[in-house]
């Protein structure tokens, strides 16, 4: 039975309070910062963790209530992580077959599912190699098979592409995007990466310290005030600017990556990429970097293991996420004016709607 995923979840320990209601058959982006409750809020709709008190239910089914509380198994919710997990015992048919075989449909029907999303995910020609003979980007391909042969009303995507190459990702993010327009199951990403959300999603629910923070149409939201905002709570630097030439004009530097859906010359643009991919320099480097912009170094700030360097550029701010070792060598301090490298097949460009 499909429908509406409405739930209200409230918890202490991870903390968690909010309430959503998405329609049947769309796909909302999960944006977020580390600890702002995108894990705890997947865990808690595939059952794995049990809200202090609320409610979920798809459709006219009741999943979690006052007196309710039905197991993961029996859900009718399918979750795929950043690992696949597949059975390494099992050749990759078999894994796709698991969860139809399991729920002991017939042999043709079995057959027919298995053939279906091995098509859907390019993996055919994979169906009698075992897990280990896999590379990631096809473990993933064939993970996600066997998510979607459970046909399930809820398909639950936690950072699935964040430990694949880039060129992997491009490849199976488009596929991702034909498989999601059939409109037959509600999906929830979480992700790291507004170019997803972009591309995937209809929506998005921003989240911070268990909380909603801002959520709308994905466009919306990357076109509107609170978008920086929005970009800052995912950890993700954004420009926005005009696409000319094959990259994305703001002020007086240019940025070029990676498009997904180009935009019309002379068209409002945005450009997103992560701390991650941005090196810092006292002097720009010798090569031929496509994208290097000027800064002056706001402050640098402890991130986990790593530091974050805010440095002014132009009229908005460029944060870089690099080693310690690498702020004591270069010396770093305030008002130090550096050189900034933004690997360019790490930044997404899309159009501003």
């Amino acid at each position: 039975m499909s429908g509406d995923l409405v739930a209200e979840l409230v918890s202490e320990v991870p903390f968690l309070e909010l309430s959503i209601q998405i329609p049947q058959g769309q796909t909302v982006a999960i944006l977020g910062p580390n600890g702002a409750g995108k894990s705890t809020l997947m865990n808690m709709l595939a059952g794995l963790l049990r809200p202090e008190s609320g409610s979920i239910a798809v459709g006219e089914r009741e999943l979690v209530g006052s007196t309710t509380f039905v197991p993961p198994h029996k859900r009718g919710i399918a979750m795929l992580s950043q690992q696949g997990m597949l059975f390494p015992h099992l050749t990759v048919a078999q894994n796709v077959a698991f969860a139809p075989a399991a729920a002991h449909l017939s042999r043709v029907e079995v057959r027919s599912r298995t053939k279906r999303w091995l098509d859907a995910v390019d993996a055919t020609d994979l169906a009698d190699r075992k897990p280990g003979q896999l590379s990631g980007g096809q473990s993933q391909r064939v993970a996600l098979a066997r998510a979607l042969a459970a046909d399930p009303d809820l398909l639950l995507l936690d950072e699935p592409f964040s430990a694949l190459d880039v060129d992997v990702v491009h490849r199976i993010r488009s596929m991702l995007r034909r498989i999601l327009l059939d409109r037959t199951r509600t999906t929830l990403l979480v992700t790291h990466d507004i170019a997803d959300a972009v591309t995937l999603a209809d929506s998005a629910i921003i989240l911070g310290e268990g909380k909603i923070v801002a959520q709308g149409p994905v466009r919306e939201l990357l076109a509107s005030p609170v978008n920086q905002f929005a970009a800052q709570l995912a950890g993700l630097n954004l420009i926005s600017g005009r696409w000319s030439g094959g990259v994305l004009e703001s002020g007086r530097f240019a940025i070029a990556g990676m498009v997904d859906e180009t935009p019309a010359a002379g068209a409002s643009a945005m450009a997103a990429f992560s701390p991650r991919a941005v090196a810092v320099y006292r002097e720009p480097p010798s090569g031929s970097p496509r994208n290097v912009v000027k800064g002056v170094v706001v402050q640098v700030v402890p991130q986990g293991d790593l530091a974050r360097v805010d440095c002014l550029v132009g009229d908005g701010v460029v944060t870089a996420a690099i080693t310690w070792a690498a702020v004591s060598e270069l010396g770093l301090v305030a008002d130090d004016e550096v050189a900034l490298v933004i690997k360019a097949t790490e930044v997404t460009v899309y159009p501003a709607r």
